[in-house]
């Protein structure tokens, strides 16, 4: 029957281990607990821990494991059965305040005011799609290949549409993300963030904003797509328990509405993402990111000394804290992707060649254990020569979005996962 375990979980992670173990059909795993953290601790404070108690059951932890390992299955060990989970009553029946109270509790929103899914209003929803309302739309998890993934139905996603605020017109964006299978609650310890770039002409007609603020809060269609993203990940997909699904320890405000990003195809110098990602210009489509948060960049290198400013020198100096687990989502004002035009960079692709030429590290840094997941140089490499953060240009993607009132940009560790045409969910 293979090799004996027992599963070793520090003590912050205690619900998540036993839940992911009764979903599995083990409800009576032996799984053995240490305290908490583990980062950092120094050899002596580990081997603390071994010697230590298991903080859940109170004994001796290395006795506990070894018995785990040795004793044999008693009758109590050999149960199985998985844990279903409830979807619930398909209507519910009460006041509008209780209702609302019932969502919160039940964790099933963001914590917002939420507009509550009645039959009418789902099936208002459901005439945006000529899909039909029992079709699986895709499947969704915390983590893949950590933790079942769940599966749902368009009608299912119109739920959680018309929880968001969102309009029947938006409902094919929102699906084509539900149909990515990419959670915006992701069960990283690391606080993750999501972004979805959209291109086509689907921008103009749902009026989002591309222009002046275009992160901010400043249009429904950008607000009420990136919600619905969370609030389905929440619901359809077990995502966001905090402390068993969600352990993000510092928790990330994007995850609100996420980072929704029509691109300033109008403004833009350049191909649309879609485009290099090889959709055709008149196609809708939704390109999925996912790293850590965004921040502003400083702007031109130079700026008010040279003729032009160095926006490139400016980008690779604001990606050089990035960490190694991501690429770089680059997001740019029209005036800045136009400077860079300016100083030879026609095309996306020559700017994200030369990045990935010019930002780098030593070779000792890349050794490190900081850098080591990114990519590790041939061991002849002496240790100062300079290599590049990213072996690949890909890993650097670029978005033009904005309205043209400074010449500034912002990065996101964030790589690309996928891109999803929306007019198949119309």
């Amino acid at each position: 029957m293979g090799f004996p375990t027992a599963p070793l979980v520090t003590i912050a992670f205690k619900d998540l281990a036993v839940s992911n173990a009764a979903q599995r059909g083990m409800p009576r795993e032996r799984i053995c607990f240490t305290p908490h953290p583990v980062w950092g601790k120094t050899d002596e404070e580990m081997y603390a821990y071994l010697e230590g108690n298991d903080p859940v059951s109170g004994r001796p932890l290395m006795k506990e494991v070894i018995g785990a390992l040795t004793n044999p299955l008693t009758a109590e060990d050999l149960k199985t059965g998985e844990v279903s989970i409830s979807t619930g009553p398909e209507t519910f029946a009460d006041t509008e305040e209780n209702l609302h109270q019932y969502y919160i509790d039940n964790g099933m929103t963001d914590f917002m005011q939420i507009v509550l899914p009645t039959p009418e209003r789902v099936d208002a929803m459901l005439k945006g799609t000529s899909r039909k309302p029992d079709e699986v739309v895709g499947k969704m998890a915390p983590a893949r290949g950590s933790y079942p993934e769940w599966s749902y139905t368009v009608k299912q996603v119109a739920v959680n549409a018309v929880m968001a605020g969102a309009k029947p017109e938006y409902f094919p964006t929102i699906l084509a993300i539900a149909a990515s299978g990419l959670t915006a609650l992701s069960s990283s310890t690391n606080s993750f963030a999501v972004a979805a770039v959209i291109n086509g002409p689907i921008r103009d007609n749902l009026t989002m904003n591309y222009g002046i603020g275009t992160m901010g809060p400043f249009a429904q269609p950008n607000a009420a797509i990136g919600r619905a993203w969370t609030i389905l990940s929440r619901n359809l997909s077990n995502s966001g328990i905090p402390g068993q699904t969600y352990l993000g320890t510092l928790g990330n405000g994007v995850n609100y509405n996420n980072l929704i990003l029509p691109e300033n195809e109008k403004a833009s110098p350049w191909t649309p993402l879609s485009v290099q990602k090889g959709f055709k210009p008149e196609e809708n489509v939704v390109s999925l990111f996912v790293g850590f948060s965004i921040s502003q960049g400083q702007g031109g290198i130079g700026l008010g000394v040279k003729p032009v400013p160095q926006y490139h020198e400016a980008i690779a100096y604001n990606c050089t804290p990035f960490g190694p687990l991501f690429g770089a989502l680059i997001v740019l004002d029209p005036l800045v992707a136009e400077g860079l035009v300016e100083l030879g960079y026609k095309t996306k692709e020559q700017l994200a060649d030369w990045l990935q030429k010019n930002q780098t590290i030593s070779a000792k840094e890349a050794r490190s254990t900081l850098f080591a997941a990114r990519w590790v140089p041939d061991p002849k490499t002496p240790d100062d020569a300079r290599i590049p953060y990213y072996q690949r240009p890909d890993s650097y993607n670029f978005v033009v979005v904005g309205g043209q009132t400074n010449p500034y940009h912002m990065v996101a560790n964030m790589s690309y996962r996928v891109s999803v045409p929306i007019d198949q969910w119309a």
